[in-house]
């Protein structure tokens, strides 16, 4: 059988139940509410021509199979009981042409997972963006702002998401603190599923993007599955993610680097943050894979860029450029990143259009600056 299931964007409407057993019918609508979907539901193949075609996917119960025999062959068919033990139940599946069997409870996890994705019409995942500080006060969370704010004044789809939980909360670096939205403390006891729409629609809109950062007085420890749940949530909707992260690993911050096509180290040009740097990138490199460096000026006597990737053994992304005026700029309400003509945007931008984000490649920045260490 298949991996994967058409999604909405292949074909469209909401998920098609197919069944008489009340029982069963009152589960799958418990389990549609949970992953936000709304299902058309019938006694047998549906009347309306195309109907059956159109649906992202068809839940037809052990009650319904004999009337489905002489529906048309198509992918996304489950057959859904609860009887464990049930002979019959793999020849009625092959008669139907059912991709997957089901036995509920067992596998109401995966179920909601597979709705909601056919709900949200899940299609490419967001190229996601780490950003991390070689030392304290490196400007990760600078150049964190600047590459979201500049995504999406491109047009692109773009969530930025603080993990730093000692930041300060990266809406102020976006003058959004008073914004409403949900925060952190919303979303940092979630298990299971976060509905990627949901997500989105829940955060402060600021500067074109979604934000989620932190609240002003809570003191909250994000637990591993929510960061895993939000993340994964977040890289659903497409476009890009960029992750504004701290220096300490712990299991939230390795299950958000678990997450990223490609990090990137923001090191100043000095001897002492390189030597921290490379202790940061010891740690974040037992779970990422993609490492980048981004060295940052101005730079002790002997040292320039290349110095500093070279001596952290990991591929250069570029100089971080000075930008005057940045923190007045901020005073003034303008974000990082938001001249378009200053010298961040234009580092940002091509850094973008290396990545060839807009066609989606999350290979794209492996191939626009190596794979391995200069």
């Amino acid at each position: 059988m298949r991996e994967g299931l058409p999604n909405a964007d292949e074909l469209g409407g909401g998920p098609l139940i197919v069944t008489e057993d009340a029982h069963l019918l009152d589960d799958l609508l418990r389990l549609c509410a949970a992953a936000g979907a709304m299902p058309e539901v019938h006694h047998g193949p549906p009347a309306e021509r195309g109907s059956w075609e159109r649906a992202p996917m068809v839940l037809v119960g052990d009650d319904a199979a004999p009337r489905c025999r002489g529906a048309a062959r198509r992918r996304g068919v489950m057959l859904v009981g609860r009887d464990q033990d049930d002979p019959d139940v793999w020849r009625r599946a092959v008669e139907i042409g059912a991709e997957y069997v089901l036995r509920l409870p067992d596998a109401e996890g995966w179920l909601v997972d597979q709705i909601a994705n056919a709900a949200e019409g899940v299609g490419r995942p967001a190229l996601t963006v780490g950003v991390m500080g070689g030392r304290g006060g490196a400007g990760a969370s600078t150049l964190a702002c600047a590459l979201a704010v500049t995504a999406a004044r491109s047009g692109r789809r773009t969530m930025l998401i603080d993990g730093d939980p000692l930041g300060g909360g990266i809406d102020v670096l976006l003058g959004g603190e008073e914004s409403e939205g949900m925060r952190w403390p919303d979303f940092a006891r979630s298990k299971g599923r976060v509905g990627g729409g949901a997500l989105e629609e829940s955060l402060p809109a600021l500067h074109g993007l979604r934000v989620l950062s932190w609240g002003r007085d809570d003191e909250v420890a994000v637990q591993p599955q929510a960061m895993q749940a939000v993340l994964a949530a977040a890289r659903r909707r497409g476009g890009v993610v960029v992750v504004d992260l701290p220096r300490r690993i712990d299991d939230s911050v390795a299950e958000a680097l678990a997450q990223l096509d490609a990090g990137l180290l923001v090191v100043p040009g000095e001897l002492r943050a390189v030597a921290a740097a490379k202790r940061v990138a010891a740690a974040a490199g037992m779970v990422l894979r993609d490492l980048r460096v981004v060295a940052r000026g101005p730079y002790s006597a002997g040292l320039d860029e290349h110095w500093v990737a070279e001596a952290l053994g990991l591929p250069l992304v570029g100089d971080l450029p000075l930008e005057p005026g940045l923190a007045t700029g901020q005073h003034g309400g303008e974000p990082p990143g938001g001249d378009p003509r200053g010298p961040l945007a234009r580092f940002c931008d091509g850094f973008w259009e290396l990545a060839d984000v807009s066609d989606g490649v999350g290979g794209g920045i492996g191939a626009a600056y190596g794979t391995g260490a200069p």
